[in-house]
């Protein structure tokens, strides 16, 4: 009788420590869904390393599209000139237009041997036998024999006077042809040595200095269109 007594003692106490147990397991596994459910709704979707979401790489992206290799993308408003074109007057690239005319000979330090070199587009003003002494991107200078009509009583029936001058070229302007740009000269003043002869005095005097108004002009609309 005893012995049965202690039996369904053990038995219960048994009893009650496997049901203790499977509360605990199950308050556990309650608690660890719960906490595991609010990180997941706070940290938002679990990304994988290194891989970019299809939505931040959209973000990401620039508005612009894309320039293919070896294409260079210039900003708006970026200027992209030629240099050529860009690039100043050298002493190179400066000539002498002969008789003023941009569709005529275009004279790179010419020594105007022979019947000389015109320098007005009636023919009434040569240069000849000249030597220069500056030629650069700003400035001619030469030494050498100015030759001009007086016009008297017309430039058909005029004198011709040789007069020892220096003559110093200056204020080029740019030519654009299918041929590339250059740069004549544009501005003309004369010093003379020797004076100038009576006739070519006062009111008869040559112009000095000298714009070329007209191949200024032809110039600039050169270059317009």
């Amino acid at each position: 009788m005893e012995i049965t007594k202690v039996l369904r003692t053990r038995q219960v106490v048994s009893w009650a420590s496997l049901a203790c147990v499977a509360v605990l397991l199950t308050a556990c596994n309650s608690s660890a869904s719960s906490a595991a459910s609010s990180a997941t709704s706070t940290a938002g979707p679990v990304s994988t390393p290194g891989a970019a979401s299809t939505s931040s790489a959209a973000a990401a992206a620039p508005a612009s599209s894309t320039a293919a290799p070896g294409i260079a993308v210039s900003s708006p408003g970026t200027a992209t000139g030629s240099p050529s074109a860009a690039a100043g007057p050298t002493g190179a690239s400066t000539f002498l237009a002969a008789g003023q005319d941009l569709n005529g000979t275009q004279l790179h330090e010419p020594s105007c041997g022979g019947l000389g070199c015109a320098l007005s587009g009636d023919s009434t003003t040569f240069l000849a036998n000249m030597k220069w002494t500056t030629w650069s991107g700003t400035e001619a200078v030469g030494t050498g024999t100015y030759k001009i009509n007086d016009c008297s009583p017309n430039c058909a029936a005029g004198h011709v006077y040789p007069v020892a001058t220096v003559l110093t070229l200056s204020q080029p302007v740019k030519v654009c042809s299918s041929s590339g740009t250059r740069w004549v000269w544009s501005h003309a003043s004369f010093t003379f040595p020797d004076g100038l002869p009576e006739a070519l005095q006062g009111q008869n005097a040559p112009q000095n200095p000298w714009t070329f108004s007209t191949l200024i002009t032809a110039a600039q609309q050169s270059c317009a269109s």
